[in-house]
């Protein structure tokens, strides 16, 4: 299982840096990069997912951990299925590439954790369709839902790995 790891970072986690960057195209246009997370996906998830403007957090999540070797929940798209996905950790044994799941009106939110900030307040988290992209956005920790992991799988205790952010913080990852 140490082949799933480069360093202290997981494969999943590296392959949600590589995609930094990626957003939604603008209009009716849509990012063939983020439908391509779908059709590799398959069945009901390729026909369901048509355009860039359906919410895609899960997707991103799912993608990234398919590409290390990992399936995602039965409804990867569902944020809050996210949340009995893998196995639980605490929040105290949270590190770097650990699934987070948020609640908020409406929904759910999921991303990987990277980092948070010195006083605990926010949660440094890179995922997708945050402000319509791929980004390391800051999330208050009073909307952390669950801590994940890949079932089976050894952690690395790696803590965080990015700098501390100071952005505000995100109300509603869309």
């Amino acid at each position: 299982m140490d082949d799933l790891f480069s360093s202290h970072e997981p494969v999943w986690l590296r392959q949600a840096r590589d995609l930094l960057g990626t957003q939604e195209s603008p209009g009716d246009a849509n990012n063939t990069t983020i439908l391509d997370w779908a059709r590799q996906e398959g069945g009901w998830i390729e026909r369901f997912y048509t355009e860039d403007a359906i919410p895609w957090c899960g997707l991103f999540v799912s993608h990234c951990l398919l590409h290390a070797g990992h399936d995602g929940p039965k409804n990867p798209l569902s944020a809050l299925a996210w949340a009995d996905w893998g196995e639980a950790v605490p929040m105290a044994e949270r590190e770097a590439g650990c699934v987070l799941v948020f609640a908020r009106k409406g929904g759910g939110h999921v991303g990987f954790y990277v980092g948070e900030d010195a006083d605990g307040t926010a949660l440094h988290v890179l995922g997708g369709n945050q402000s319509d992209a791929v980004t390391i956005t800051r999330i208050g920790t009073d909307r952390l839902h669950a801590v994940r992991w890949p079932a089976g799988l050894a952690r690395r205790k790696s803590g965080f790995l990015t700098p501390r952010l100071t952005a505000g913080l995100s109300g509603n990852e869309a």
